[in-house]
């Protein structure tokens, strides 16, 4: 025998494993995880079943909700009060759950937040809907378990016939483990039920559609009682099919003009999302306003009442209401995730359910139930039908009857002696029933008719009033009764399909006494909120310095000034540098930037930072992912539209064009795409946006050039070459590409040694000087380059009003108007422009997008750019 103070060595990891397997375990099953078959957690499963062995049901007088938890504490649930109350609330509560448990009258709480009143002063009692769920509790349909103190006896589930576990959802946290389920629409579950009874093949996605053909609804998606909106179905269809999904839920805002102040604007929030605190979200939205995270509100105000929701978010003057409400559904909870997990408990363990799972669960449980509680009504009637029998037979033999219970000592001798009397007159009372005849020829078949113990103890306490004639009647009637329902039952219990047919038969009943419309609306676009839903598609200035930075600035800042001003500097610049580019476009509008290796990458307008007029910018570089060794960017076209009727047209210094439709560049990927395929020891050198009415003017480095219509460059892929625009002599190269709109402009040549002209598309006789030809061609003389002049460097479409800066490669720059440029003919020289010495050369010609300081500002019309842009990219420094 063991010595009472024995150690026995046992591991510390071995015990801490057990015990807290045992402990998640205890928390999963009995706490925190519903039932699948009754979507009840223990302690909500207990209120409900203490509430109706009380008789606390509804129609009866609510009673006080401490009476209810005392009970359930004392008797269920040994644990703390306030988790049994907290239960009970949730219950009640029309914003928590969909179809509520318990009608509570008194302070409940309330959707911001306020919590329920104490226990002692609010009062309870069930709910239509939870009859449904306790109906036949008492006719052996569920097991029983002892209660903690093995005093009582508790319900292990709920017969429910309503699929509570989807319809009212539920959420809980165990032991490394969570559920979150969504309430949905009664009529779409119970409906989406009858269907996977109906047709046990059908999938998931069958579930979700309509089936007008047999009145289904389909089950559309969660359905919140705050009512709101769901953004997107693949969220739902994901939950759905899984189990698990993300729902986003958004809520329901108006922006409407403010009474009396016709020029201002009100956002008016009528539901919100499932599950947020209305008071929390005034307070958040309050906290972004002062910390000036969301701008344009003026005021926020709760005008809710017992009538409903309404909060009320006043704009100030120019604030753009949608703009503003987009900003609030991305920074509050005016716009929230249900992160769907539907785990509940399924033969004792925890499981994840997909929707038809769950339904097919909840069938089960019914089939069982229906099963447990035929069985149950065929023993009661089957018991009666004897009673009924034995009664029947007494009241056909009344002498008989009569003179052997007065001929006995005591009860015990009556009941023996009846039990031994052959009495006659089974067919008689058969046949008075009205049965069939094969059960009148059955009965004559028994001949004499014994009484049972139970038969006899009934005579014995039958009162005399009942052996009258009317009193026969009434026995035999109910004996008919009887036997009908007996066979009704038989047949249920003998038939899987009359069984499942008084199961759809309760769900459409269910249907129709608790259905109702959906609350949640269900929108097909995605509810994502995209950066640009949340600026301002207002006009902004882009500027682009000939050094590669980039900047934008509101156009407001620029209109502020007149016309015929001073004038404003667009920026402060390096002494070198200077803006070559200044174009209008919409916030929203695209920035396509090519790059000399045929790369195309893109950027919103929005997306280029916000600077002040005085600021540079960002460089180019820092915005694009381009290859940083070699890769430079050579040109840059605001889009407004990536539409077919527009066309991108590309010029390499080899002499290859190519005309792409826009919208080929739609989708555009953050590490760029292809723009155009450069051969080998090429280079892109201009971009234009161009129509079919287009003409093109190309310029070489030899002082050659050539004119054709755009329409002579048939469209191509983006993954082409292209095709020849000039044929180049060798050691000859493309130097530039400018687009003619207007027959009364000049072309500006000026050549590598920094001399130009200008020379008109039009002699003073209203002659083409540069004539029109076909593509691919030598084209013909823009310029002399002689040993005096050089190369030619630029050649430039330009108005007598332009200003133009040309570049040496030893940093001079100068400035001047177009107009000081004498005119000359095509096959000319020029003047000098800018004086250079030694190896110095002219590198680069922009025309100017500034006024000087003291010239008025005008700005180009949205979508224009001033200059266009052509090759004015960034030069050779970018």
């Amino acid at each position: 025998m063991a010595n009472a103070s024995q150690t026995i060595p046992h591991s510390i990891d071995d015990e801490m494993r057990a015990s807290y397997v045992a402990y998640a375990m205890s928390v999963i099953v009995g706490r925190a995880i519903p039932d699948a078959r009754d979507g009840l957690k223990p302690v909500h499963r207990r209120v409900l079943y203490s509430m109706h062995e009380q008789g606390i049901r509804a129609g009866s007088a609510p009673k006080k909700s401490a009476r209810v938890v005392g009970d359930v504490l004392g008797k269920y649930h040994p644990h703390g009060d306030a988790s049994v109350y907290d239960a009970l609330v949730r219950m009640a509560q029309d914003f928590a759950m969909r179809y509520p448990l318990i009608d509570g009258q008194g302070n409940f709480g309330s959707v911001d937040g306020d919590p329920a009143a104490a226990m002692r002063y609010t009062e309870c009692r069930l709910s239509k809907i939870s009859t449904d769920i306790l109906a036949d509790i008492d006719k052996e349909t569920v097991d029983w378990r002892p209660n903690y103190d093995d005093a009582e006896l508790e319900p292990s589930v709920l017969p429910s016939r309503i699929p509570n576990l989807l319809v009212n959802g539920s959420a809980g946290i165990a032991v490394g483990m969570a559920t979150n389920i969504p309430p949905h629409n009664l009529r779409e579950i119970v409906d989406a039920t009858i269907r996977v009874i109906r047709f046990p093949e059908i999938t998931i996605d069958e579930l979700m559609a309509n089936d007008d053909a047999n009145g289904f609804l389909g089950v559309k998606g969660p359905d919140f009682p705050t009512r709101g909106f769901i953004y997107g179905t693949s969220g739902i269809r994901q939950a759905f099919l899984t189990g698990r999904g993300r729902v986003v839920m958004r809520a329901r805002a108006e922006i409407e003009p403010m009474p009396g102040k016709n020029d201002r604007e009100m956002i008016v929030v009528t539901e919100i999302p499932y599950q947020v605190n209305k008071a929390e979200l005034l307070k958040k939205i309050a906290e972004l306003v002062r910390e000036k995270k969301i701008e344009g509100i003026s005021d926020l105000r709760d005008e809710s009442d017992r009538d409903g929701m309404r909060v009320v978010i006043e704009l100030k003057r120019d604030a753009p209401g949608q703009i503003v409400l987009n900003q609030l559904y991305q920074q509050t909870q005016l716009q929230s995730t249900f992160g769907v997990n539907c785990l509940a408990i399924v033969h004792g363990q925890p499981q994840v359910l997909n929707l038809k799972s769950a339904i097919q669960i909840f069938i089960s449980h019914r089939r069982e139930v229906v099963t447990r509680r035929t069985r149950f009504d065929l023993r009661k009637a089957k018991e009666q039908r004897e009673l009924v029998e034995g009664l029947g037979m007494a009241t056909t033999e009344v002498d008989l009857v009569v003179r052997t219970i007065r001929e006995s000592r005591d009860q015990d001798e009556a009941r023996d002696r009846l039990m031994k009397l052959p009495l006659k007159g089974l067919e008689e009372f058969v046949r008075r029933a009205g049965r069939p005849e094969n059960e009148i020829t059955a009965a004559k078949a028994r001949g004499d008719y014994f009484l049972s113990e139970r038969q006899a103890k009934a005579i014995l306490e039958m009162r005399l009033a009942r052996l009258t004639g009317l009193e026969r009647e009434k026995l035999a009637g109910e004996y008919g009764e009887l036997s009908d329902l007996i066979a009704k039952l038989e047949a249920i219990l003998g038939s899987e399909a009359l069984l499942l047919d008084v199961i759809v038969d309760e769900l459409k009943e269910v249907r129709e006494k608790h259905g109702d419309d959906r609350r949640t609306e269900i929108v097909a676009a995605e509810g994502d909120i995209s950066i640009e839903d949340l600026i301002a598609n207002e006009p902004m200035a882009v500027t682009v310095t000939h050094g590669g930075y980039l900047k934008r600035v509101p156009l407001t800042e620029y209109r502020a000034q007149g016309r015929g001003g001073k004038g404003t500097r667009a920026a402060e610049l390096r002494e070198e540098d200077f803006v070559a580019q200044l174009f209008v476009a919409n916030a929203h509008a695209d920035l396509l930037f090519l790059s000399d290796k045929g790369k195309a990458y893109a950027k919103k307008v929005y997306e280029i930072p916000v600077a002040s007029r005085a600021s540079r910018g960002r460089h180019v570089n820092n915005m694009l992912a381009v290859d940083p060794q070699g890769e430079r960017i050579a040109a840059i076209v605001p889009v407004e539209k990536f539409d077919e009727e527009h066309f991108l047209l590309t010029c390499t210094r080899g002499g290859t064009v190519k005309r792409t439709a826009l919208s080929a560049y739609a989708n555009m990927r953050s590490s760029g795409i292809i723009g155009v395929q450069i051969e080998d020891g090429d280079q892109l050198l201009a971009a234009r946006i161009v129509d079919v009415k287009s003409e093109v003017l190309i310029g070489t480095a030899k002082g050659m050039s050539i004119r054709f219509q755009v329409e002579d460059v048939r469209p191509m892929g983006r993954d082409t070459r292209g095709v020849r625009g000039i044929d180049l002599r060798e050691g000859d190269r493309v130097i530039g590409m400018d687009v003619i709109d207007d027959e009364s402009k000049q072309v500006l040549a000026i050549s590598a040694n920094g001399y130009g002209k200008r020379t008109p598309l039009k002699d003073a006789e209203g002659n083409s000087t540069w004539r029109m030809q076909n593509r691919g061609g030598l084209g013909i003389i823009a310029m002399e380059t002689s040993e005096r002049n050089g190369e030619l460097v630029a050649l430039r479409v330009v108005s007598p009003d332009d200003q133009v800066m040309v570049i040496t490669n030893g940093g001079q720059i100068i400035r001047t108007h177009v107009h000081q440029i004498r005119e000359a003919g095509r096959n000319t020289q020029g003047v000098r422009i800018i004086r250079v010495s030694g190896d110095e050369r002219v590198v680069d010609v922009e025309r100017l997008a500034e006024p000087e300081e003291g010239e008025p500002a005008p700005l180009p019309e949205l979508g224009e750019s001033m200059p266009p842009p052509g090759d004015e990219g960034p030069g050779e420094d970018a």
